[in-house]
């Protein structure tokens, strides 16, 4: 079985404007919403290939709501954590003369809370695949990937890594099955 995690979903609201002004009201051509998240493109990939996986991660109020009403859609099995407060983080793309991208932090998320993901992590079984994929919350701890492989390092899981900086570089010592970084994120690890 197939396990992608990603900590900070988000649902990508795209516009489409002729162009982008900064002295007046912009006018959209069009709209868009997508959904978004490093691992949440793994599964649903996974599963346009026939490959079972389940999605797992956080999400939060109504945008929340969307974002797992759009996987359900596609046919990508979800079993997050619903967070109490906040919400699903909206990204928006402005695509222009000139393309604008602001993305938001994501909720806050408790430590209860990453309590209750790591519970269920414990459902995962020897020769099973983990991907983690993305940036995380700000809120979260910066060693939260580290402390998902500790936890299941003896299970003998195939760890997939996706994922920049110091968050992927603080994982290599659980010798993780795979590890994806682009050529941008591999020259950032290196200082070149």
């Amino acid at each position: 079985m197939v396990y992608t995690i990603t900590l900070n979903p988000a649902l990508d609201y795209v516009m489409k404007v002729g162009k982008l002004r900064y002295d007046d009201i912009n006018r959209s051509k069009s709209e868009e919403i997508y959904y978004g998240g490093k691992g949440i493109n793994v599964s649903v990939i996974l599963t346009r290939l026939g490959v079972h996986n389940r999605a797992l991660g956080f999400v939060a109020g109504f945008t929340g709501r969307k974002l797992e009403q759009m996987l359900v859609e596609e046919g990508i099995d979800c079993d997050f954590n619903r967070l109490k407060e906040g919400q699903t983080r909206i990204n928006v793309k402005i695509k222009a003369d000139t393309e604008l991208d602001v993305n938001a932090q994501g909720p806050d998320i408790s430590e209860k809370e990453i309590g209750e993901l790591m519970e269920k992590l414990d459902d995962i079984k020897e020769g099973d695949f983990l991907v983690l994929a993305g940036s995380i919350p700000s809120t979260l701890p910066d060693d939260i990937y580290e402390r998902i492989l500790a936890r299941l390092q003896k299970r003998n899981v195939n760890f997939v890594v996706d994922a920049t900086g110091d968050l992927l570089k603080n994982v290599l010592p659980y010798k993780p099955f795979l590890v994806k970084p682009n050529h941008h994120e591999l020259g950032d690890l290196f200082g070149v």
